[in-house]
């Protein structure tokens, strides 16, 4: 049987099944959509006194502008909490902050910057999954939806970011910036050359963002996994790294006192205030560890702990997707054999938009393995899988819903608290393992129908 006779086949289901197909996965969207929204106004009406980071960043900067030391929490008006962020950032944040507007209407504010991130956020096609070949041309109203409803509500990070006012939202539009600058293929019959200036400006980009919050850092070795050139990959991941580092450089060099506070405050040496650490309350694989370890009395044990935690991260995350990748090489090998590096360099050259998905998928193993993954952080997770969801077989989009979206929406909505659990974890390890069988039909005949 040829391969298009073979073809023919699989995209002939009957009318009948395609319609009930449509209708069930529209009819999960939308009750997905109304779990979401509704738990967003849930939060909007509570008579709690939202925005808490918010107040603490601009608190920051008015004591920056006041000659005033804003590491120490006693020169933050209105807060008990600190300023975690270098002193460059002060300057950054300014623009912000002025008049109060932020601190006053961030409710109304964020969840626009949230859509925004959808709409910014670039969309990867599989070959074949476009009409005789060919991906899309323009991002249909249903992926962008999609994208938008990932955005405001996988792992109910939006939610966080909304109530406690965090400036993940500022790094996540950044982030969705630098994701579209990094991602986008270029125009047919144009060259390479033409699309790397801009992939350039989106490593540096994600490499600015990753320096807001520097456990995030190793996120930048997904950029090995671009279908380029090994010299242009190690280039832009150079360029990233030296993003990365240059907030620090000029926070050392132009703010040396402030420098010096913030060295203090990150190490919990100044006295009666709030510590930023790494074994505060999160749900992360390391403090799940933590937990574990206590359990068996070796709490106190941080070797136990962090063997504990790299196994875990190894074995739930970064372990099957290094494999993931392999079975991929091993299915479709490259020409002409040699070292593993050099083949999977060149297979990833041969099929540029699975590899760019591959780097997306990346980017969400590391992310995911991070070993202080607060609760907003889980926002800027939801960008690297809003990217993905879109092009998900039928199937695996209604369990990526399921997992990542409606279930935390609907435990946070009948009530039940979030806090000093692990629910936000499992959900985003679910969604994660979904994508990645998914990621391993590569070339599968699509499932999917556009709704």
């Amino acid at each position: 049987m040829s391969d298009v006779t073979g073809t023919a086949r699989w995209l002939e289901p009957s009318a009948d099944r395609a319609s009930r197909r449509n209708i069930w996965l529209a009819c999960l969207i939308a009750l997905t959509a109304l779990l979401v929204l509704g738990n967003l106004a849930n939060d909007a009406v509570l008579d709690v006194r939202y925005g808490w980071d918010t107040r603490v960043n601009c608190a920051a900067v008015d004591a920056y502008a006041g000659g005033l030391d804003p590491y120490f929490v006693k020169n933050l008006k209105g807060t008990k909490l600190s300023y975690p962020y270098l002193p460059v950032t002060l300057e950054a944040f300014r623009p912000f902050c002025a008049g109060g507007i932020l601190v006053a209407h961030h409710k109304a504010i964020f969840p626009v910057l949230a859509v925004l991130c959808g709409l910014l956020l670039p969309g990867l096609v599989l070959p074949g999954l476009g009409l005789q070949g060919h991906g899309r041309k323009r991002p249909s109203a249903r992926d962008v939806g999609l994208r938008v409803l990932c955005a405001l509500g996988a792992f109910v990070g939006f939610e966080w970011v909304q109530a406690s006012g965090n400036f993940a939202i500022l790094s996540g539009v950044l982030t969705a910036i630098a994701l579209r600058l990094l991602l986008s293929l270029p125009a047919s019959g144009s060259s390479e050359d033409s699309s790397f200036p801009s992939r350039l400006a989106g490593a540096a980009l994600l490499g600015l963002v990753m320096s807001f919050k520097l456990v995030f850092f190793p996120v930048l070795a997904a950029l090995y996994f671009l279908p380029l050139p090994r010299g242009r990959k190690l280039t832009l991941i150079a360029m990233a790294v030296f993003s990365f580092a240059l907030p620090i450089l000029i926070s050392w060099l132009a703010y040396p006192d402030l420098f010096a506070s913030w060295q203090l405050a990150m190490a919990g040496k100044i006295p009666d205030q709030h510590l930023v650490e790494l074994f505060e309350s999160n749900p992360s694989l390391l403090l799940l560890a933590r937990d574990l370890m206590g359990h068996v009395g070796l709490i106190d044990s941080k070797p136990a702990i962090f063997a504990t935690y790299a196994v875990a991260a190894t074995a739930l995350v970064l372990g099957p997707f290094a494999l993931s990748v392999l079975r991929l090489i091993g299915k479709r090998p490259a020409h002409g054999g040699g070292s593993l590096p050099g083949r999977l360099d060149r297979w990833l050259m041969d099929h540029p938009r699975m590899a760019m998905r591959i780097t997306v998928l990346a980017m969400f193993a590391f992310y995911l393995s991070s070993p202080r993954l607060k609760e907003y952080a889980f926002f800027e997770l939801a960008l690297y899988a809003a990217i993905l969801l879109v092009d998900l077989s039928a199937t695996a989009l209604a369990a990526a819903l399921t997992v990542g979206l409606l279930m935390p929406s609907l435990i946070s909505i009948v009530g039940t608290s979030l806090e000093d659990s692990f629910i936000l974890l499992f959900s985003a390890l679910m969604l994660f393992w979904v994508l990645l069988l998914d990621a391993g039909q590569a070339g599968r005949v699509p499932d999917t129908v556009q709704l």
